[in-house]
């Protein structure tokens, strides 16, 4: 299995639960409250050091409270942080969750020392990116660190896997010859202009990326699976079928499980699977590192069953 790098952010979530999402101007009355370690790109190292990827992650937290306990947890993780960085003065990224009753989910995050992620920070792990396979980077952290680590996969010649989480409109030439990008259904309207509602849709939005460069598209459809657009196969492969407590790390483990299917040369429908089937164990957990599944869970679940279906 080949090495993985995740650059992205590290946040502390804080979470309350609540009988539904309020609407601006409205005010609710929440139920429990936890905090959890989050952030997209914590969560993607974690997802695929719990299903025994070889990872080295690249983020920037504070030197508080949250920042201490989060390097405290990569490491029982077995996440290699010899490049994550303290700032000594701005604070760990922080994120407030509203969690409804059915599952779903709003969030507003606060960057803090993420944003301070700077290209000094990433030159001196290009020794580890070299020895790397896979890089895995989301939007997170400043768009011009995205753009630094995008043309440093390209110099040497690594898989780059965008997750265009948030979603943003994004310079056509960042798309230039990535190996994979993974938006959701919104963030690929975002990117594409083209709302994505049904498969027919999803192909429409997909192609468009398609002609930007991307080598495979991979279109999250929530509870429906995945759509994928690529040399290979063309087409909806279905998700699993589970009952949901919680949706905030769905495509974190989404995405951590497909860096590591690729990594163990699975093809890409094989890894889509992988990937499918993780973030449905995670949905029916509370939290988001919390909720991310092991190999181990996997191989108890090894009989569900998912469907492919072709798009002429």
């Amino acid at each position: 299995m080949s090495k993985i790098i995740v650059v992205g952010s590290s946040n502390t979530d804080m979470v309350i639960k609540t009988n539904h999402i309020p609407i601006p101007g409205e005010t609710v009355l929440g139920g429990n409250f936890f905090m959890n370690s989050g952030g997209k790109g914590a969560n993607q190292a974690v997802a695929i050091a719990r299903l025994g990827g070889d990872v080295t992650f690249i983020t920037k937290i504070g030197r508080d409270v949250f920042g201490k306990e989060s390097l405290k947890k990569f490491k029982e993780e077995g996440i290699n942080i010899d490049f994550t960085v303290t700032h000594k003065s701005k604070p760990s990224g922080i994120a407030l969750v509203t969690l409804g009753d059915n599952a779903e989910n709003s969030i507003v995050v606060a960057p803090g020392a993420n944003n301070s992620l700077k290209k000094k920070n990433i030159n001196k792990a290009i020794d580890e990116i070299k020895k790397a396979e896979i890089i895995l980077i989301q939007l997170e952290i400043p768009l011009k660190i995205v753009k630094h680590v995008i043309e440093l996969g390209r110099k040497y010649g690594k898989k780059v896997i965008l997750n265009p989480a948030p979603g943003k409109k994004l310079e056509d030439v960042l798309y230039r010859n990535l190996f994979a990008v993974t938006p959701n259904e919104t963030e690929a309207e975002i990117m594409t202009d083209v709302k994505v509602v049904d498969e027919q849709s999803a192909k429409k939005a997909a192609l468009v990326l398609r002609s930007k460069g991307v080598k495979n598209v991979i279109i999250t459809l929530g509870s429906k699976g995945a759509y994928l657009c690529s040399d290979e196969f063309s087409g909806i492969i279905s998700g699993y079928q589970v009952i949901a407590k919680d949706t905030t790390a769905a495509g974190d483990t989404f995405n951590g499980a497909f860096a590591i299917g690729i990594s163990k040369g699975l093809s890409i429908k094989e890894t889509i699977k992988f990937a499918n089937k993780a973030a449905s164990l995670a949905v029916t957990k509370l939290g988001a590192q919390s909720s991310i599944p092991y190999l181990e869970d996997l191989e108890v679940h090894k009989n569900y069953k998912s469907e492919q279906k072709t798009i002429v």
